[in-house]
């Protein structure tokens, strides 16, 4: 991490390498943009927060919360992500941190033109850069917060810079040498504009072990929306909504995924919930199918669908 962006980057230059070549994403956009994507966005309304030394982290983290509505302090976030022994904040923290104050934080596709999508979607997005050398790292996070492909750079919250700028090649050197890492920090109720099935179902799963059961719902359901199709999320909707004391809608949630993809565990849980709920012949209904399924193809839920076919019979 470094206080100043510019000294970095000047240090960059002077490699040599940016003011050469152009990287291969950055010449993609160039010479074909994408005829969907607005030649140019920015969202100057995203706040400010400078970094005090070596907590870039918290600033950029505490500038994206703030963008949503959430509380940002970027002192006592760096108390959550900041560590002492590293000199700066994992992305693991990162992620953890978003997600301990209410937000779900998605990794984004490692390409560019994801980056510049979610700016024209509305979303500022942290990227990490390494404005050192590979062999001499400055890691940074900062902002992404607008783009002008006519100008052919981006625009960021970064160090003590309200607003930076970057040529789109040479940003894209330094998120390169970062891991090409960048994540959408969003409410429940939305989702990243690029963001992949499998990347916004390991968003929500993380924002469950950190979010209040009915709020981790709301993950789920947008997560559904898009993809309806997804078992884990059918599942963690069912889990979540019976955790928030909806039995009903659990029920429903868990109906909807056996039904879908005839899955032994959510015929199982869907008997389990019958059966407090007073269901007797529903859950035996729903415990047989369980026990079917479970024999067929799932043998890991042999057991536990044969002891709720047990207990339902028992409660005859």
């Amino acid at each position: 991490m470094i206080a100043r962006a510019a000294a970095a980057v000047a240090a960059l230059l002077l490699s040599g390498c940016a003011a050469f070549f152009t990287p291969p994403q950055t010449a993609a956009l160039q010479a074909s943009p994408p005829p969907d994507l607005p030649p140019r966005a920015e969202r100057a309304e995203v706040p400010f927060f400078p970094q005090t030394r070596d907590h870039c982290g918290p600033a950029a983290l505490a500038t994206v919360l703030a963008d949503i509505g959430l509380p940002a302090d970027p002192d006592r976030l760096a108390d959550a992500v900041f560590l002492p022994s590293r000199g700066g904040s994992l992305q693991l923290e990162m992620l953890g941190g978003a997600r301990r104050q209410g937000a779900v934080a998605t990794r984004l596709p490692r390409e560019l033109e994801a980056v510049l999508r979610e700016v024209a979607a509305g979303q500022a997005v942290v990227v990490l850069q390494n404005l050192g050398l590979d062999w001499l790292p400055r890691w940074h996070y900062a902002v992404v917060v607008g783009y002008d492909l006519a100008e052919r750079e981006v625009v960021l919250r970064s160090g003590d810079t309200q607003r930076a700028t970057l040529p789109l090649r040479t940003f894209e050197y330094t998120w390169a040498r970062g891991g090409r890492w960048a994540i959408a920090v969003l409410p429940p109720e939305r989702l990243p504009a690029t963001a992949t099935e499998a990347d916004a179902l390991e968003a929500a799963i993380g924002f469950e072990r950190a979010a209040p059961p009915a709020r981790a719902a709301l993950a789920y359901r947008s997560l559904l929306a898009r993809w309806p199709a997804n078992l884990l999320a059918g599942i963690g909707l069912g889990n979540t909504l019976n955790a928030a004391g909806d039995a009903a809608g659990a029920q429903a949630a868990f109906a909807a995924v056996a039904e879908r993809h005839d899955s032994a565990v959510a015929w199982n849980n869907l008997a389990r919930l019958r059966l407090a709920a007073g269901d007797r012949a529903g859950a035996r209904t729903a415990a047989e199918r369980a026990v079917r399924r479970a024999e067929a193809a799932e043998p890991a839920w042999r057991d536990a669908a044969h002891a709720t076919l047990a207990a339902a019979d028992e409660s005859r």
